[in-house]
């Protein structure tokens, strides 16, 4: 017994810094990617100096970020400013956990997978809320007022639209419901659901057009404002990371996980499937972000509360009513 617990403990820790290792590596790639997109989208060669293809641009940006000062406002809550940027960090490292990356390449295969995500995506609300909060200036406190408030509104169609694969396949754990995509992905069974999920989780993550509580032309940068130097850097590290969170999760809940299309795996390995989904949804985000303008506060709200809520309870609803007569 004892030895069961102990290498149950070995496996959370080597999983741990692998997850760790991974979204620090996937964060500078994905600023890369990022900055590519945009540039190609407005017709801009983007980073291209440093590096092959400007590929080690990133990390030159990072190393800058490594080398200045960390300035704590005098007047700011300064225990609870420190502590801000590792909090909204440190909870997306368990989202990798759960991750079904491929039959034998999940971490932790809970039963409450799906649970466990949701469930600490709620630290980022309030990691921003404290670092609006302890920094003392009017614009970071705007900035996360309108975070919480956009969360809470776009995390009731995020759940919904979960609830209603939940329902299909009678299980919170991740590997069951890939499992059930064997023949045919869940975006096809639900089209609407997916397309909410995609809609929310953007907004989640605060990116753009819903990338509110940073409105750079309103609130200088929003919640971060007042932070430099790699607490500056946390905050987009998490930024990235719930990116391919979200997106995996998409993968996991509506395009088949580790499975090829129409069940045809073709001899190619579940994780090169899950990553080549995961990565392309990500794609769409940032193509989303540097093709759409950012839209008013009050628009995100009404948009949420007057159009994806009742359409998400509907299918929600829809789904219950379907699975209940056939």
């Amino acid at each position: 017994m004892g030895n069961e617990v102990g290498s149950e403990w070995i496996r959370l820790i080597v999983g741990a810094v692998i997850a760790l290792a991974f979204a620090s590596l996937n964060a500078l790639f994905l600023v890369w990617l990022e900055r590519k997109v945009a540039g190609h989208i407005q017709l801009r060669p983007g980073p291209k100096e440093v590096g092959p293809f400007g590929l080690l641009q990133t990390i030159a940006d990072a190393l800058k970020l490594v080398g200045k000062e960390l300035i704590t406002p005098s007047a700011a809550d300064k225990k609870l400013f420190v502590i801000a940027p590792v909090l909204i960090f440190m909870p997306v490292l368990v989202g990798f956990l759960v991750l079904p990356f491929a039959p034998e390449l999940i971490i932790r295969d809970m039963n409450l997978g799906v649970l466990l995500i949701f469930a600490f995506s709620t630290f980022s609300v309030l990691a921003i809320l404290a670092g609006g909060w302890s920094s003392n200036n009017k614009y970071a406190l705007l900035g996360a007022i309108r975070s919480v408030a956009q969360n809470v509104a776009y995390e009731i169609p995020l759940l919904l639209t979960v609830m209603s694969v939940v329902l299909m396949v009678n299980s919170l754990r991740f590997s069951e419901i890939v499992q059930a995509q064997g023949h045919i992905w869940f975006i096809f069974l639900q089209p609407v659901a997916g397309l909410i999920y995609l809609i929310s989780a953007t907004a989640e993550t605060n990116r753009a057009p819903f990338d509110i509580p940073e409105a750079e032309s309103e609130l200088v940068a929003g919640f971060h404002t007042e932070y430099s130097g790699m607490r500056f850097g946390l905050f987009f590290l998490a930024e990235y990371t719930n990116m391919f969170i979200v997106s995996a999760v998409a993968t996991s809940l509506f395009f088949g996980g580790w499975h090829g299309p129409f069940g045809f795996d073709m001899k190619i390995p579940g994780i090169v499937w899950f990553m080549l989904k995961t990565y392309f949804l990500i794609f769409v985000i940032m193509w989303v972000r540097w093709t759409f303008p950012r839209i008013r506060f009050d628009q995100l709200m009404n948009f949420s509360w007057k159009f994806m809520i009742p359409v998400s309870l509907a299918n929600l609803l829809v789904t219950a009513v379907v699975l209940k007569f056939i």
